[in-house]
Parts: C-alpha cells; sequence; structure tokens
C-alpha cells in the first residue's frame, strides 16, 4: 500500500461542515486492493489480539462488535486503517469517533478521512494505522504501546496546555472562534477589531506592572504587608552572612525560595538546620540570585483563584505523596499509585503520574529512607516539597468551604498587584476561619495561575473557572466577531467580491478582502498572489484594524484545508461552471457542487445564501440549505424568480435596462446598469451579473439601496482596481482587451462582450491550460474560433504535465470545429505574442490577451500607452 497524500483539514469542509479537524489520507491499495480481509487468513485473529477495544466500534452494523464483524465478512483495508487511525488516538487519550472511507474514480485508491484533536497526531496515526495493518496482513508483530507512547508524547509536545485548553473550549461553547496564533499558547479569541488575545491565564487585560509586582515576591510581601495583609516575617539573602542574621531573627523552621521563582522551582520548606539551610541556599540560587527567606508557616496549603476581582475558586493542595501500609516499599507504593486511572502522562488526565527525580530523592534522604524503604502502615511520605499537580501533586476543591473575610481580603489582594487572573496561595490550617484567627499568612501571589486544579480536582466539585475569563474578555452585549461575506462559484468571484468590498468602504467600514491576485485592507494590497484560501482569510481576520470581511473563496482551499473561518453571515455563489474538473477527485459538476456549497453551508442560520437563479447546478441545492436564500437572474421571468416572487420573498433581477431588488412583486430599482462603469456601459453582461450578485448581498446585510446605488457609480473598473477584470486600454489606432477569462465559461462571457464590440478586426490572444481536461481546452479553441478573425496561441508558463504540442494540438482540434475559417499562429511566450498583436494592428483593431500573468502584459501594454503619449508630446 502507498499513501499518495495526508492533509489535515482545519475548517468546515466537504466531508462535514461541524467537524472541522479531519485527516484525508489518499491511499492507494495496490495489490490489497484484490484482497478485503475476508481473503487475508488469520487477519480477524491479529487484529482483535492486538488490538481488542476495536469491538467497541459499531461501524455501520450499529452494535457492539460490528467493526469485527465487517472484517469478518469482508471490507477493504482502507476502511480497516479508518478505523485503526480512530483506536490508536483514542487509546492515547484523545477520544475520537468520525471516520468515512471512500473510494475515488481511480481503481484501488481511496480517500481515508477520520477526525483529530491535535494536527500532528492525526498525521502521525494516519501513517502508523497504514504500518499496523501492513503488519496485520504479513503477520509481523508490532509494539502497540510504543505507538501509544509516540502518540502522548506528540501530543503534550503540541498541544494547548489544560488552562488555555479550558478557556478555548468555553469560547467555544458559546460559538466564539478562535485562532491559534504561532505554535505556543497564544491564542486569539474572536474576529477582526472584535479579538482578544490570551496566553494561558495571561490576557491582553492583564498589567504588565502586576506581572512584574506578582514576579517580584519582595515587593509583593511589602505591598501586602503595608496593607495589612498577613505575611511571613522574613527577608531577602544574597549570600550565607545574610542567611545566618535573618535566621537569628526569625528562628527555623523557614522557607527559601528564588526571588523571581515560579512554579515552585529552587523552594526548599520546613528547613529546621543550618547545613540544610546551606544546601536550600545554594538550590535557591540556581534560579536567582537574591533569595528570600521567611518563616515556615505551619498548615495546609492553599489556591485561591480571583479573576476580573472576584473569587470564583478555591483549592487545598497537596504534594505527591504515597502512603505505607507496611508490606510495599516507597517505589512499589509509586508504581501502585501510578495505576490510578486518574493519573496519566502530562496533562492527559486529572492527575499527573509520580516521577521519582532529584526533589524526591533528596525528601527521601531528610527521612534516612531509600525507594526500597517499607514505610510503616498510615505513615504518609511526601514524595515532593511542593503541591504542583504537574509534579504528581492532587487538589481538593475547598471553595464551598472558604469565609467571607477570607473571600474579601483575596479580592483586595488582587487589586492590590492588579491583575485580573491572579492566583493567591496561602498557608494555614484552614480557610474557614479568618486568616488573622488561624494564624495562616499569604504566601505569594501569581500571574499566569494554573486552572486544572479547580477544572478537575481529584476530590471535591469541579469549577468552570474558564467561564468568568470569557465573561471578563466578553461581556454581555460585547461582539467577538466582524461581519463576513464569502464569495465562491466558478466565474467572477473576484469582481463580485472588489464590488461588494467597495460598497461596505463606501459606507464606512474598514474593510479587509481576498482575492485571486492578493490581499487588501482598505484597497491597499499588503500581499500579492492567489489568496483565496484558508490562509488568506485567517490573514484578515487575524488583523485587529478589520471591521468588515469580504472573502473570495475558491475550490483549492477549500479541498486542500477547508474554510478558514467557520460561519459567514452571507455566502455568494456567482455560478458553477466547468472548471478545474477532473482534478483532486472532482470529475463532475455535481463534485464541483459538492465543493462550492461548503460555504453556502457554513453560512448562520439567521444569515442570507445567494444564488445565480440562471445557472442550473447552483439551483439544485436552492432547497436545501439551512440560512435564508435569495436569488439573482439576468431574467425576471426566470421560474425561480417568479416562484420567489409568489413566495415574497427577495430576489434581484435585471430588468428593462435596471438592476432591481424584487420583494415579492414590489421593485426597488438600484439604477440603471449602464451608469454603472463596471458594465461597461451595459455591454458586458457577465459583469451585469457581478452587479445583482453583490447588489443582492449588500442589500440582504442592510445597506440602503442609495448607498448600493452611488457606490456601484463610483466603482471605476482598471487596471489598478480590478486587474485582469474586463480591462481596456485605448491607443490612437487600436484598443487591447486584457481579461483573465480561463475557462469555457469564461470564453463565453468574453464571446458575449465582444458582439457589442466595434471593430475592424478582432485578434485574440489564447493558451490552453495543461491541468484541464481535453474537452475543456477544445471547447475554450472552438469559442476562441468564433469571436475572432486571426488567433495568436502562447503557451502558459506553467504546462502542468502536458507538452506545447498537445495543448496546440487541441487548441487547433477546437478552433477548426467552430464552424469558422480562423486564420491563426502560435508565438509561444505571452509578451512576445502581446508585442506581436500590437505591432500588427490596423486602424479599428481590437486585441484580446486572455492572459494568465495578468500583471506583466498589463505593463507592457501601459508601457507601450506610455511610449505612445511620448511619441505624441514629441511632435507636438
Amino acid at each position: 500500500m502507498k499513501i499518495e497524500k495526508i492533509q489535515a483539514l482545519r475548517g468546515p469542509n466537504i466531508w462535514s461542515i461541524r467537524r472541522k479537524k479531519l485527516i484525508q489520507m489518499r491511499l492507494d491499495l495496490e495489490e490489497m486492493e484484490n484482497y478485503p480481509t475476508n481473503k487475508i487468513e488469520g487477519f480477524r485473529e491479529r487484529i482483535e489480539k492486538l488490538i481488542p477495544s476495536l469491538i467497541t466500534h459499531r461501524c455501520s452494523e450499529g452494535v457492539e462488535g460490528g467493526f469485527f464483524h465487517r472484517v469478518e465478512t469482508g471490507t477493504w483495508m482502507g476502511h480497516v486503517i479508518e478505523h485503526i487511525a480512530l483506536e490508536i488516538q483514542t487509546l492515547a487519550g484523545m477520544d475520537v469517533g468520525f471516520g468515512r472511507t471512500r473510494e475515488t474514480k481511480t481503481p484501488g485508491v481511496y480517500n481515508v478521512v477520520f477526525n483529530y484533536l491535535e494536527e500532528n497526531v492525526g498525521i502521525y496515526a494516519a501513517e502508523e494505522a497504514v504500518k499496523i495493518a501492513e503488519a496485520l496482513i504479513e503477520g509481523k508483530e508490532y509494539n502497540l504501546n510504543a505507538c501509544i507512547q509516540k502518540l502522548k508524547e506528540i501530543r503534550e509536545r503540541v498541544r494547548l496546555g489544560p488552562s488555555t485548553g479550558s478557556i478555548v473550549e468555553e469560547a467555544v461553547s458559546r460559538k466564539i472562534p478562535w485562532i491559534r496564533l504561532g505554535t505556543n499558547s497564544l491564542v486569539q479569541l474572536g474576529y477582526g477589531v472584535n479579538q482578544q488575545r490570551f496566553q494561558a491565564t495571561i490576557t491582553g487585560k492583564t498589567s504588565s506592572i502586576a506581572v512584574d509586582i506578582a514576579c517580584n515576591k519582595e515587593l509583593t510581601k511589602r505591598m501586602l504587608h503595608d496593607a495589612a495583609i498577613p505575611v511571613p516575617i522574613g527577608d531577602l539573602v544574597v549570600d550565607e552572612e545574610d542567611l545566618k542574621s535573618v535566621i537569628r531573627k526569625i528562628g527555623y523552621p523557614i522557607v527559601l525560595k528564588p526571588l523571581d521563582g515560579n512554579h515552585g522551582k529552587g523552594s526548599s520548606i520546613n528547613v529546621n538546620d543550618w547545613d540544610a539551610a546551606k544546601i536550600g541556599l545554594e538550590h535557591a540560587q540556581k534560579y536567582s540570585r537574591k533569595v528570600i527567606v521567611e518563616k515556615y508557616i505551619t498548615g495546609y496549603d492553599f489556591r485561591v483563584l480571583v479573576i476580573d476581582n472576584k473569587m470564583v475558586a478555591a483549592a487545598r493542595r497537596v504534594p505527591a505523596h504515597i502512603v505505607g501500609d507496611g508490606e510495599l516499599s516507597i517505589q512499589q507504593l509509586i508504581d501502585k499509585e501510578n495505576q490510578d486511572p486518574r493519573r496519566g502522562y502530562g496533562h492527559e488526565n486529572v492527575l499527573t503520574e509520580i516521577e521519582v527525580d532529584k526533589d524526591t530523592l533528596e525528601l527521601l534522604e531528610k527521612l534516612q529512607y531509600t525507594l526500597e524503604t517499607i514505610p510503616q502502615k498510615g505513615e504518609v511520605v511526601y514524595l515532593k516539597s511542593t503541591a504542583n499537580l504537574s509534579t504528581g501533586g492532587t487538589s481538593i476543591d475547598v471553595t464551598d468551604m472558604v469565609h467571607p473575610e477570607n473571600i474579601t481580603m483575596a479580592e483586595r489582594i488582587s487589586k492590590i498587584i492588579g491583575l485580573d487572573v491572579c492566583g493567591i496561595d496561602i498557608m494555614a490550617e484552614n480557610l474557614t476561619q479568618p486568616l488573622k484567627e488561624s494564624g495562616g499568612a499569604i504566601i505569594e501571589v501569581n500571574a499566569a495561575p494554573g486552572f486544572r486544579m479547580h477544572l478537575a480536582p481529584s476530590e471535591g466539585l469541579p469549577r468552570n473557572v474558564a467561564a468568568p475569563v470569557v465573561d471578563m474578555l466578553y461581556p454581555q452585549g460585547k461582539p467577538f466577531t466582524i461581519p463576513i461575506i464569502a464569495v465562491t462559484g466558478t466565474n467572477g468571484k473576484t469582481t463580485t467580491t472588489r464590488l461588494i468590498s467597495h460598497i461596505v468602504k463606501s459606507n464606512g467600514y474598514r474593510v479587509g478582502f481576498t482575492t485571486s491576485d492578493g490581499i487588501y485592507i482598505q484597497n491597499t494590497m499588503l500581499s500579492k498572489g492567489d489568496t483565496t484560501g484558508p490562509l488568506s482569510a485567517e490573514f484578515i481576520l487575524k488583523d485587529p484594524t478589520v471591521e468588515f470581511a469580504v472573502l473570495e473563496t475558491a475550490r483549492g482551499g477549500i479541498l486542500r484545508s477547508g474554510l478558514g473561518f467557520s460561519q459567514c453571515d452571507i455566502g455568494v455563489l456567482t455560478n458553477i461552471e466547468e472548471d478545474h474538473l477532473g482534478m483532486n477527485d472532482i470529475h463532475s459538476l455535481r463534485d464541483l457542487t459538492k465543493v462550492k456549497r461548503v460555504v453556502l453551508d457554513s453560512v448562520k442560520k439567521t444569515g442570507w445564501s445567494v444564488l445565480n437563479a440562471d445557472n442550473e447546478y447552483s439551483m439544485k441545492i436552492v432547497n436545501d440549505l439551512d440560512s435564508n436564500v435569495a436569488i439573482f437572474s439576468m431574467d425576471e421571468n426566470n421560474p425561480y424568480i417568479v416562484k420567489f416572487a409568489k413566495e415574497g420573498r427577495i430576489t434581484c433581477v435585471y430588468e428593462e435596462g435596471f438592476v432591481t431588488i424584487k420583494k415579492g412583486d414590489w421593485k426597488i430599482r438600484i439604477g440603471k446598469a449602464k451608469d454603472f462603469p463596471i458594465t461597461m456601459d451595459g455591454k458586458a453582461r457577465f459583469m451585469i451579473e457581478n452587479v445583482l450578485a453583490a447588489s443582492l448581498a449588500s442589500y440582504l446585510y442592510g445597506f440602503g439601496i442609495e448607498d448600493i446605488s452611488n457606490s456601484l457609480r463610483t466603482f471605476i473598473p482598471s487596471a489598478q482596481l480590478t486587474p485582469g477584470r474586463l480591462n481596456v486600454f485605448k491607443f490612437k489606432s487600436f484598443k487591447v482587451l486584457i481579461d483573465f477569462a480561463h475557462n469555457p465559461s469564461g470564453y463565453e462571457a468574453i464571446e458575449d462582450y465582444l458582439k457589442n464590440v466595434e471593430a475592424t478586426k478582432k485578434i485574440g490572444i489564447i493558451s490552453g491550460v495543461g491541468d484541464r481536461r481535453d474537452n475543456d481546452i477544445r471547447e475554450c479553441g472552438k469559442i476562441a474560433g468564433r469571436m475572432f478573425d486571426h488567433i495568436i496561441i502562447r503557451n502558459e508558463k506553467h504546462l502542468r504535465g502536458r507538452t506545447e504540442e498537445e495543448i496546440n494540438g487541441l487548441i487547433i482540434e477546437g478552433m477548426q470545429a467552430s464552424g469558422k475559417d480562423v486564420s491563426y499562429e502560435i508565438i509561444p511566450k505571452e509578451i512576445e505574442a502581446l508585442k506581436h498583436a500590437m505591432g500588427m494592428a490596423e486602424e479599428g483593431t481590437f486585441i484580446t490577451a486572455l492572459s494568465d500573468v495578468i500583471s506583466n502584459a498589463i505593463d507592457l501594454v501601459q508601457e507601450y500607452q506610455a511610449r505612445e503619449l511620448l511619441e505624441d508630446d514629441k511632435n507636438i
């Protein structure tokens, strides 16, 4: 078997709108296509022995053991690999369950699709599932435990931490979109101007001064002491002389910790003699030259969490420990404790496995114990000097037991230090009494406190401490997204996107939009190239200045990665025509419709889908969408328009020369089409279609008729504003048209326009696109033969797997089938072809260059225009 391609889908896609995280693996079964599982001797027994938990997979049978039954009766290896990939992720602590396996048009080649939680894990699972299947086929040994461990390690390396993850999950539950910024835990919630950022539990609202204060333990202690908050007595030391002086003042037991430490690193607690104190000083100074020495406060370790100056949770933290039974050694008791199903690798479970490290051995040494020591029955042996959950500690929720005075004090502390998310460490016998009565004290104040101990305590009620963070970032009524209009289709996407963007900008919004020629914010190009995929959409949605997004969304990006957004307010489908067929398993207009409708399926239920009533395949889905639907047409008597009118629904039509919004039988005229420059005085019917789509989308969003009309009147097509979209350049004796048309539908639109163009001779510069079907290339040649008097055939820069001769041959076949005797010549280089056409132009000639490298062609024509003007000036 051979993996041809693995791609990670990250947004709504052709397999699922709701399940955004999917791996799509294109797998060639090769000779295994002839061997379903029931023809492989012993396969059922081997797979059941290696992965017995697959019995829970119900498969299409709908009952437990359904998958094994399918294996026994015979299923293909792609299906088996899908289930293996799902199960090994689940065994590694990432519960996933959605999968699909479908054969492509190529016999033996399958798309194996399954969901993932972490992208890198999903990709590894795909690769490893194939190896597992191959081992099972051949009857070879396979180390499944090593695979599961590797998956866990990848997950821990790339996943969001438990605190960050909990905030993201809370945001998702509220339908707030999120984007991970980089590979760490920096996350953006929301889009554009309404975004908020956070990293772990530091938010965009967290004061950097407050963080500095919290990180300076001595300053924190002084500020709290000055505010009558109980803190341990002590002082800063830098050497042994200082240490002796402080111990003389406060006596033993003491605590030593680095001034700038965190997570308990470098700390030594309950130190009772000089030798231990010196060791503690040396240990702390590995992290900070200045070391805090304080009186050791007896009691329990508590953490109080305050968010937005309100206490939301409290927990008692217990360092990792074991309880002796009089029979097992300390090491055996650790191993037994780690078998607790609540403990896992890293952050995968409520508790973390206890690892024996230097801290553990030092604590045991103080007790004169080793790992082989057998503690007495009931004896508690602490294995860590701090109570962090990441080192195996446990937590007990005590939120409901905190005395009101302690709550008030905690909330005061958060304001004194200035932290919006504040973790307060308290040492006390309990929190049910005020600290002044229990003798407790504030040990530390933490910026970026961990949430895990509150989200999943080992005892007591879990607390959703992520919710108040999201409440703080997005108080009731505050928007978290920006308006999004997404435009898809075969032809007209870019112009429609630009028209809508112009209308939006003219109405006072700062608009960001993506097109096939670049990414723009307020008409300033920020990135050049085909930017119609998810990364380009994300570029706009990440920009904190953007108030409104208009996103051209092409087939390629949807197939590669899915959409770059979860939902849009309005989705526009311009048309579905034959283009890019035979590529990426898209072989028919039905297949292409499935791709394009992903945009419409992602429209909010309260939003609008805008469809072309004149386009057959667009209308096949008109009754199959969850959003509101509006349609447009060049014919007021189109049956769908008539039906919508009877139902009182909204449409947009071209009637009697006007662009008109219809609500039932009522007409609201936006203006005459010929008054909108993009329509070329009303001669370019395909541009009128784009105006209809843009007008309808803008009206549905809420822009006024007059505002739409004025915007359309001020949209002047040009090489700068609409490059490659019906750009006409005038010379003294001839004209040049440059357009991006590259498929039969686009050619027909140009043909329709040229019928209204008067010219003594019409010259066309055309080429065939190498990755299109033979019939598509022939059809373009046929249309070109009809509309031109002379044709110059040039070559694409990238032949995409074909030869020049093959492509040119197909074009010539098409031209000869046009029913017209048209002359032609072949000039391979586009620039040379354009120069030749302009050189042979006579009075009244109209040259049409259907170009794929728009910028090069435009630059050349403008250079010739400038030269002509210069010569005219010289002659004056």
